[in-house]
């Protein structure tokens, strides 16, 4: 079963004996059934998918209830080019990955939810039913998740009640670029962005361990907060006022280094969680079965560790507690 169809020669290929009219003859094209196919190799199929060009053996591509074994048992007419290569009108970026798993049964997916994607109407395409499941499952199984979550203050009750509530410290900037008055310096529009920058890479860093607000309602142009054990521990404020000829004008400024530093500081007010009493016990038991302390030396032991960690405590908190009567942008 053949029949002839028509597609454009390329340039040089036009029949002598054609009428003058013609420009364009059309060589022959071959339709043909799964037993015209397999002339062209008993044990290897050549297929050319979208101008790649692949070699397989029909078991591979009758394996499956598919559509490719629809057209290779004689059920769907082919088409073949005059070198003999079946041509496949798809992309053949993902038709390796659609030949592997009709070989092995299984496949590792491609990395990327876009590409797995693109598989997965490959594999609707060619009616694979089983590769079309893997496919949902995964991407199902891997939704994107938030990386961070960052809250925006709209209320002044709303930030107070976040500060206090929050188990982690807090780290807010305040950007309102409404609040000038004056025009701004040449590299303030830069160190604005910058800030911002510094602000969602310290929050994709320390997002499990501190707490990261927007103010869009604040006095201030652009300014950090660091607040800890509900209260506030530091402030760094980006910007001042300069005097320019004739005029004044607003500076804002990228205090990089101390950003940092205040950031990591705050680390010294989270909260560590307890040791599990699992742990504690299996300790105990150790101690006591290696008999090298005794109940007493271990409970002066316990209340020594205990009263060193309260007095590293006390000293943090008091060379921080004096961060609130620093000038603002020093």
């Amino acid at each position: 079963m053949s029949e002839d169809s028509c597609l454009p020669r390329r340039h040089g290929q036009d029949d002598p004996a054609a009428s003058p009219a013609r420009l364009v003859a059309c060589p022959k094209t071959k339709t043909c059934s799964y037993r015209g196919a397999v002339g062209l190799g008993n044990k290897y199929v050549r297929l050319n998918v979208g101008g790649m060009l692949f070699y397989t053996t029909l078991q591979v591509l009758t394996r499956q209830n598919s559509l490719l074994k629809a057209m290779f048992s004689g059920q769907k007419e082919v088409f073949t080019d005059k070198e003999g290569w079946i041509l496949i009108d798809r992309s053949g970026k993902h038709f390796g990955s659609i030949l592997c798993y009709l070989r092995d049964g299984t496949i590792i997916l491609p990395k990327g939810r876009q590409a797995v994607q693109e598989l997965l109407a490959e594999a609707k395409y060619y009616f694979i039913q089983d590769l079309v499941e893997l496919c949902q499952n995964t991407l199902q199984d891997n939704k994107e998740q938030l990386l961070c979550v960052i809250p925006v203050i709209t209320s002044c009750k709303e930030e107070e009640q976040l500060i206090q509530s929050s188990s982690k410290p807090v780290v807010k900037l305040v950007y309102n670029r409404s609040n000038n008055k004056y025009s701004y310096t040449s590299n303030s529009d830069d160190n604005l962005l910058k800030n911002i920058e510094l602000f969602d890479r310290l929050s994709l860093s320390f997002n499990g361990r501190i707490l990261f607000m927007k103010d869009v309602i604040g006095d201030e142009i652009c300014c950090w907060s660091f607040y800890g054990q509900g209260r506030k521990l530091a402030e760094v404020c980006c910007t001042s006022i300069v005097y320019a000829t004739e005029k004044k004008q607003t500076k804002v400024e990228f205090p990089e280094a101390r950003i940092y530093e205040e950031t990591l500081n705050t680390l010294l007010y989270e909260t560590v969680p307890l040791p599990d009493n699992s742990l504690l016990e299996a300790m105990r038991r150790s101690c006591n079965s290696c008999g090298s302390h005794s109940d007493e030396e271990e409970d002066g032991a316990t209340a020594k560790g205990t009263e060193l960690r309260e007095r590293v405590r006390r000293i943090h908190v008091k060379r921080y507690s004096t961060y609130d009567d620093r000038p603002l942008g020093h």
